[in-house]
């Protein structure tokens, strides 16, 4: 006995935090339920730990690819007799979360709109790995091409979705697989490519980042090509565990593909795994569509609008005059012939629009009171509003109040195609400031498989990722003889820059290279390994460099010219001169900038360097970070009870993408406002995950607070952010 507690001591279990959020179930104390606990150690010598004295505890997997674990089977009371002898094992409060993807009514969109089918491959050969929900694999379109996986959720083979009989049914990785594969009705990207199907993810999309993390190493030990991952987090830093998972997966030698997220359009909202390095992160592109935007003839600006759920179409052509309608909480004189601008606040959005209704205004705008987009609902049981309601951002709103007396709006019907979608989340990343997505295919709105032989249009990067997924499958059966680096690279060196409505590029942050060409990635004479600049944080006067890497993969000589950037004050380029290569080298080419933080503005810089070969032009994206910028400080901000020993005590974590000389958490009521009590203080803090226990004395009541946490910088300031927390001390599992 005394050589099993020795053995014990040599591990530290950790449990990787929460993915995504959305609902909890108790399991019954009779019931057996999966766990899986990561160990820093030996995982043969724990495992024969347990065998030799808790031989009624299942040991369903170990894991030894990516992280250090074993995946346990066994009863509420025997997980809680382990915990209490041992002194190690963590089970971890499950936070789980669901795919944001909303049902629009499109025609199919098929491989032809991306033009693939010119190009002569169909993926054949290549094993695609879809980590998701499951997959109705009897689909008419799907059941050719799918050939296994793994089910993580309920450790079998069987990855099917969820079906209502089971719980809240899914159809997230059915969907995507289509997008991938489907090979009937409907043709996917790849449709002779080889469908995995791994569900990490159980009822209502509910999993957890350990589950996912398992499932990367379940696809890897298979041998997937390419692993496509359609979810996400909030968590924007690049050495996440999931995002860590990701690499070491790329290092093994499998692509992985993921969606960059649905927080946008603001910076910075880019969320792990997508942060990870080595992915390839894929932000959304909107698909050929009609919509209805607002113009401004005397000040020439065209105005995106976002029709509320429930509204009448936008069809008046005449130019019409801003009425301001303060937050709806006052009744409005005669608004005949105006449209009438609101404020988001207390007022439902209903009774905005019926206010407007009554005092005869033409239409509806509001505007938000914060950032982001605002998406909502004139839909509450009462008679239909008849004038069309839509919403503006906050700036647009604010503009529009400033020229009340002489704006005139009129509405126009445009092709929305090759646009990036409003929720697509934008980057860089934290700490490392790589430029995030890469890449963008099409993600509003996109028709694919459902389960039940159906079929339904969805939107979100969550189907932009196997855009690009089955766009890699192609390059790879294709060009068997390249690299993985390079598969990518060709993808990055031939996508399309895309342009806003006023002609201008999208920022980096929003589109990285712009949307995927995969035919012209096929028969690419160069590839640009790397193409996308990072010159990381520049504090003082210096220059920062960056490596290409070119390949020429063609049989003549190719040559690669730069054009010189255009001369702005506070900034020197050094670009190489025209490089010749030989058919089939390689030459890494050196490109620095030099920056005067005297004479440039503090915060992020980004743009695109320009470069030829032949006929292509290739826009290379660049960025850098000046002193600092205004990014979140604080994220991930998690409580879970920990059932360590008889009294049990809390874990908490937090993210912190830079070190901070002092953190301080208070608790306050998120109805009222009132001030409940401090949680946390800590000073010198590293940048990175902070974690530690509490007792449940020290934690104090549980329920549901909003946190604020308050940072003092190393360099004097002060920032503060506020995040949602749940405290609660009962075990609450998937």
């Amino acid at each position: 006995m005394a050589q099993g507690g020795e053995a014990v001591k040599r591990f530290s279990l950790v449990f990787i935090s929460v993915f995504i959020i959305i609902g909890f179930q108790p399991v019954k104390a009779a019931e057996q339920r999966t766990v899986i606990i990561e160990l820093e150690g030996d995982v043969s010598a724990y495992r024969e730990y347990l065998e030799m004295h808790y031989p009624f505890i299942e040991i369903v997997e170990e894991f030894d690819t990516l992280f250090q674990g074993l995946a346990l089977r066994a009863t509420e009371a025997q997980l809680d007799e382990l915990s209490q002898h041992s002194h190690l094992l963590n089970i971890h409060q499950v936070h789980t979360y669901k795919a944001e993807t909303k049902r629009t009514e499109v025609p199919f969109v098929t491989q032809e709109f991306l033009g693939t089918s010119a190009a002569g491959v169909t993926g054949k050969g290549v094993k695609v790995g879809v980590i998701d929900t499951g997959i109705d694999y009897t689909h008419p379109d799907l059941k050719k091409n799918y050939k296994g996986g793994f089910d993580v959720v309920d450790w079998d083979d069987d990855p099917m979705e969820t079906t209502p009989e089971e719980g809240e049914a899914t159809i997230h990785g059915t969907h995507v697989a289509g997008i991938i594969g489907a090979n009937g009705k409907m043709k996917g990207i790849a449709p002779d490519a080889e469908i995995y199907s791994y569900r990490a993810l159980g009822p209502g999309g509910t999993g957890t980042s350990v589950q996912v993390i398992a499932a990367i190493e379940k696809a890897v030990e298979d041998k997937m090509d390419i692993i496509n991952l359609s979810l996400g987090s909030s968590v924007n830093g690049p050495d996440w565990p999931t995002s860590l998972a990701v690499n070491k997966a790329v290092e093994m030698g499998v692509s992985v593909v993921t969606a960059n997220g649905n927080e946008g359009p603001a910076n910075w909202t880019v969320g792990s795994p997508a942060t990870a390095t080595k992915a390839l992160s894929v932000g959304a592109v909107t698909t050929p569509q009609k919509t209805a935007v607002l113009y401004e003839r005397f000040y020439k600006k065209m105005i995106p609008i976002l029709p509320l759920q429930g509204t009448v179409e936008w069809k008046q052509r005449r130019s019409l005059p801003i009425m301001d309608g303060g937050t709806g909480e006052k009744q409005l004189p005669d608004a005949t012939g105006k449209i009438v601008l609101f404020k988001r606040g207390k007022i439902p959005f209903a009774e905005k629009a019926r206010i407007a209704e009554r005092a005869n205004a033409a239409a509806v705008l509001i505007y938000n009171d914060g950032s982001g987009p605002l998406e909502a609902s004139i839909q509450d049981g009462g008679k239909p509003v008849s004038i069309p309601v839509a919403a503006v951002t906050r700036q647009v709103g604010l503009w529009l109040l400033k020229n009340e007396k002489t704006a005139q709006l009129s509405a126009k019907q445009v092709e929305l195609q090759n646009r990036m979608a409003a929720f697509s989340s934008r980057g860089p990343v934290t700490r490392n400031w790589a430029i995030k997505p890469e890449i963008a295919a099409p993600g509003a709105p996109v028709w694919s498989t459902v389960p039940q032989s159906g079929y339904q249009a969805l939107q979100g990067t969550s189907m932009a990722a196997p855009y690009v997924a089955g766009a890699l499958a192609l390059v790879k059966e294709a060009h068997p003889e390249w690299t993985d680096e390079q598969q990518i690279g060709a993808l990055l060196t031939t996508a399309q820059l895309l342009q806003k409505p006023n002609d201008q590029p999208y920022d980096p942050i929003e589109q990285g290279m712009g949307k995927m060409q995969p035919s012209k990635a096929i028969s690419t004479p160069v590839i640009i390994e790397n193409p996308l600049l990072r010159f990381g944080k520049i504090d003082s006067k210096q220059d920062a460099e960056y490596v290409l890497t070119v390949h020429n993969v063609s049989n003549v000589r190719q040559k690669l010219q730069f054009d010189q950037p255009k001369a702005v004050s506070g900034i020197r380029w050094k670009v190489p001169m025209a490089v010749e290569l030989s058919p089939h080298e390689t030459e890494r080419l050196n490109i620095s900038i030099s920056v005067n933080p005297d004479i440039q503005e503090a915060g992020v810089h980004q743009g695109y360097l320009s470069a030829r070969f032949g006929q292509q032009k290739v826009h290379l994206p660049y960025l850098f970070l000046l002193k600092n910028a205004d990014y979140p400080k604080a994220m991930g901000l998690e409580m879970e009870w920990k059932p360590l020993n008889r009294k049990g005590a809390y874990h908490y974590q937090i993210y912190l993408p830079e070190g901070v000389a002092e953190l301080r958490i208070d608790l306050y009521d998120p109805d009222t406002l009132v001030y409940n009590r401090q949680l946390l203080t800590k000073k010198q803090v590293d940048a990175g995950l902070l974690e530690g226990s509490m007792s449940k004395r020290e934690a104090g009541k549980p329920g549901v607070y909003l946190a604020l946490i308050q940072l003092r910088m190393n360099d004097g300031k002060y920032v503060s952010t506020e995040l949602p927390l749940y405290l609660s001390d009962q075990m609450l599992v998937k």
